[in-house]
């Protein structure tokens, strides 16, 4: 079929132009425009009115495209419900009456508590439906996403709902095909109901579109659904990403002036980055939203349950904050020659390890942290951006082997001064130097330690300071991710065992070297993986609860062994709760469950 505007040649059953959004219409359709209104009004039902012998109106909820609903009493089981009556014209055909009444019977027989329960489905002796519904006090997620974005945690409690509920009625073959934020309701005990199933398929048997209501609602349809192809459960999976992507930023990640313009958008264009709207988010939740966003239903979850998976793993470890918040700035570097990056770097990195040691402080991840390098922005915006509390910022002058770091904690909130420090010394002192700065943050935010946080945070896994200096200047080259890094980063790590001897950090450090090389394609995957598993064998011999240790030992298996690479990235996770690169690799993992083939072991 070609398109009228841009001529460009669309499939016979294609809705929307793939290349400009045009609408398209079949040579024997009539077309309906986008922006028709319903053709009978809406009979309003005062307050105080008895309706079908037994429900008393009590007040006016709300009205949309697909009707009225009023808050009423059920005088005979002495109940509250919720009464939706539907547009006639929704119910003119009367097949397209009859399967909308068999799918909304079934989705109610459900009893599952993410699905609204309706009580009952009748019509009035002048044939206008209507449906009694379990009353919810609370609102409906449309109105509180009115309020600004979510919270991350509660954004990924309501997903999990709304997932659960779908889960169940896809179990029976059912779609929603209208998963949007006015299609949820929020209970005032945090409850999702998901409601209306049936009607976006009884809408879309009639061809009725109307503006903020079209089939399915324009913003939140799926590819699939806006070309007028057949939908299956997947296209409820693409819009809870969308609903996802929403409650996260306050923003849809499809949009255009028109209806035109928004399916455009679904077809062709690629949403805006999650963390450039809000860079807090972390990336395992970015990982999810994206895949339950893939333009081809093949590449997306393939059912509920994976996506639920996927966010309930991360909950422990991504969306339960506690109290209070930091983010370490990266150090600068004001050594004479501004050639210490490494070293000021590493410092920001170990610090930020040491402080996420503490299970009651959230520590922002490395890599959020050093999208700060250089910044120029105040310190109050920094907190805003990143709904922190607190940041400490310092700096490192490194001339030869003489040391000195300044840092001091800001409360941003108040724009407060809590603590300030400068460290004299010598390389020697780095591991010291590193502990204070740690253990006067503690102290200061009035943090109380387990025996051990107390033992980890005492922990050096290098004790010398010159073999623990080539250590940062490899993980440097490393983070490079280019050949010449990694050639430079085993050359440091070698000069490192060189000079300690054995030792668990420097081994694996070789080992996440190995790894790179053939993530990154430049060497041969086999040879790599052999030296990548000779060296971890050695440092698992000399501490086998090494963190770096089980996540390369969790990269080793995430393609081929999925439940394996999990098992590995949790025992990172047991001491080191906000790793990023950890959290990122294990929703990966999830992600590629059930590919199992052979996995090289340990020993």
């Amino acid at each position: 079929m070609k398109c009228p505007h841009c001529h460009f040649e669309n499939s016979d059953s294609s809705r929307f132009c793939a290349a400009c959004g045009t609408q398209l219409y079949p040579s024997k359709e009539v077309p309906v425009s986008p922006t028709i209104t319903l053709k009978s009004p809406l009979k309003v039902l005062p307050k105080g009115t008895t309706f079908a012998g037994k429900y008393k109106i009590l007040g006016e909820l709300g009205r949309g495209g697909m009707g009225i609903v009023y808050k009423a009493e059920d005088s005979k089981l002495k109940r509250t419900v919720a009464l939706k009556f539907l547009p006639p014209e929704l119910t003119l055909d009367p097949e397209a009456r009859e399967r909308f009444i068999q799918e909304a019977q079934a989705a109610s027989a459900f009893d599952h508590p993410n699905i609204c329960t309706i009580h009952e489905i009748e019509e009035t002796e002048a044939g206008q439906m209507y449906i009694a519904m379990a009353c919810y006090e609370g609102e409906s997620l449309k109105e509180k996403m009115a309020k600004g974005p979510m919270k991350i945690e509660e954004a990924s409690d309501i997903a999990i709902q709304i997932a659960q509920g779908l889960a169940k009625a896809h179990q029976k073959g059912i779609v929603h095909r209208d998963i949007k934020p006015a299609n949820i309701m929020i209970t005032n005990d945090g409850e999702a109901k998901i409601v209306d199933f049936g009607l976006a398929k009884l809408a879309r048997q009639l061809k009725l579109t109307r503006a903020g209501t079209t089939i399915g609602t324009a913003a939140y349809m799926s590819p699939e659904q806006a070309r007028g192809e057949a939908v299956d459960h997947r296209t409820d999976i693409w819009s809870l990403g969308v609903v996802l992507y929403e409650m996260l930023t306050g923003q849809l990640p499809f949009k255009g002036d028109e209806l035109q313009g928004t399916i455009y958008s679904i077809l062709n264009k690629t949403p805006e980055p999650l963390s450039a709207l809000r860079p807090d988010i972390p990336r395992p939740i970015q990982q999810v939203v994206a895949r339950a966003l893939e333009k081809d239903p093949a590449r997306r979850y393939q059912n509920t349950q994976g996506l639920i998976q996927d966010l309930k793993t991360l909950s422990p470890y991504v969306f339960s904050k506690p109290e209070k918040s930091i983010v370490v700035l990266p150090f600068e570097d004001m050594s004479p020659g501004k050639d210490n990056e490494y070293f000021s770097d590493g410092l920001t990195e170990e610090v930020i390890s040491d402080l996420s040691q503490v299970n009651s402080l959230l520590v922002i991840s490395r890599s959020s942290a050093m999208t700060f390098k250089g910044t120029k922005k105040k310190i109050g915006e920094i907190a805003k951006e990143l709904n922190v509390q607190y940041i400490l910022e310092g700096s490192v002058r490194k001339a030869g082997n003489n040391l000195r770091i300044t840092s001091q904690l800001i409360d941003a909130k108040n724009d407060a001064h809590l603590w300030a420090e400068k460290y004299n010394g010598t390389l020697d002192d780095v591991f010291d130097i590193q502990e204070k700065v740690s253990r006067a943050i503690v102290d200061s935010l009035k943090l109380k330690l387990s025996p051990g946080e107390e033992r980890r945070i005492s922990e050096h896994p290098i004790p010398n300071a010159l073999a623990y200096e080539f250590y940062l200047k490899a993980r440097q080259e490393i983070l490079k991710w280019t050949e010449a890094g990694l050639e430079n980063a085993v050359r440091y790590l070698q000069r490192g065992l060189e000079i300690i001897g054995e030792n668990a950090l420097l081994h694996a450090g070789m080992a996440y070297v190995f790894c790179q090389y053939f993530n990154l394609g430049i060497k041969e995957e086999e040879y790599c993986r052999k030296e990548a598993v000779d060296y971890l064998k050695k440092a698992f011999a000399l501490d086998p609860h090494l963190s770096l240790g089980n996540f390369v030992h969790g990269m080793l298996q995430a393609t081929d062994n999925p439940k394996g690479a999990i098992r590995y990235f949790k025992r990172v996770l047991k001491t080191n709760p906000n790793d990023f690169d950890t959290l990122f690799f294990l929703s990966c993992g999830l992600g590629t469950l059930g590919q199992r083939q052979a996995v090289i072991p340990l020993g």
